[in-house]
């Protein structure tokens, strides 16, 4: 089992709703209001889904050698084992027990986002071509989006198809935001295939990399492919009830202004990490999340 964390160790044992209330509260992340749309039941699946995610994503972003998160994650997978066997231990996975008993959350959807962790645990990440990009989006943000659509209450052949696109244009934009401070982890998620297509040497470190004029094409290229993906799930949601999808649609609106402003800018001069200001963050979630 991954080490608890202070908070998990001053928590009550019996209280994991709290355990995981807090891990979404100390995020920080932008999408809180986004998740708290959501009636009671729905609110917590969510935040017990999210906290699963920071637990693994930590681990996968942490120092230490890649063979000890390894292990660390491959125990993660025994907790979710554990759980759907009826004997949870970690307060995140006993928060989960009830929202996989009630909303139908696949085991296979969990593993897929540890196994997206190992990729990212690695000492340097390479994608050799599209479909290895498309692998890795599908464990880090698709099997997040397909947790969350049982939630919404989608049928599967919707709630799939919108993870599928929402989940690659939500990763793709990530991808492209996160250049440089993936760099600093010798991490690439670029496929190495359309770089070599664009003359850019791929040999040496992702900071090497990222400074020959060929990224910008190629940038462009995933960038492309993420505006249609945003357009596929902006049709999907639209013939879903948007009282069950408003979630979803926050987190299109404000993933699609960051890919706006970053084809803007370009990926040649990087400077600035580009984001949408909280106050407009709070106007889209008031904007579609309430009217």
């Amino acid at each position: 089992m991954p080490a608890m964390s202070a908070t998990a160790e001053a928590l009550p044992r019996d209280d994991p709703d709290g355990y995981v209330d807090d891990v979404v509260r100390r995020s920080g992340t932008s999408f809180f209001w986004a998740m708290r749309l959501l009636p009671g039941d729905k609110r917590r699946a969510m935040f017990a889904i999210y906290a699963f995610c920071r637990e693994v994503d930590d681990i996968a972003d942490e120092g230490g050698d890649a063979e000890s998160k390894r292990h660390r994650l491959e125990r993660w997978r025994t907790e979710i084992a554990d759980l759907f066997d009826g004997r949870p231990g970690h307060s995140v996975t006993r928060a989960l027990a009830g929202p996989a008993r009630a909303f139908g959350l696949a085991r296979q959807d969990l593993e897929a986002i540890i196994d997206g962790m190992i990729m990212d645990a690695a000492d340097r990440v390479r994608i050799a071509d599209m479909a290895e990009l498309e692998l890795y989006c599908d464990r880090v943000a698709c099997a997040v989006g397909r947790l969350c659509n049982r939630l919404f209450g989608l049928d599967d052949a919707t709630g799939i198809e919108l993870a599928q696109n929402l989940g690659q244009a939500l990763q793709l934009t990530n991808i492209l935001r996160d250049l440089d401070e993936d760099a600093e982890r010798d991490r690439l998620y670029l496929p190495l295939s359309l770089l070599e297509d664009s003359d850019v040497a791929v040999h040496g470190g992702t900071a090497f990399i990222l400074t020959q004029p060929g990224v910008d094409t190629v940038c462009r290229r995933i960038a492309a492919l993420a505006c249609q993906r945003f357009e596929e799930a902006e049709q999907l949601l639209s013939r879903c009830d948007r009282n069950q999808v408003r979630p979803a649609i926050v987190m299109k609106e404000v993933y699609r202004r960051i890919l706006g402003r970053l084809v803007d800018r370009g990926w040649r001069t990087r400077g600035a990490r580009v984001s949408v200001p909280r106050w407009q963050k709070l106007w889209i979630a008031l904007r579609h999340g309430i009217f």
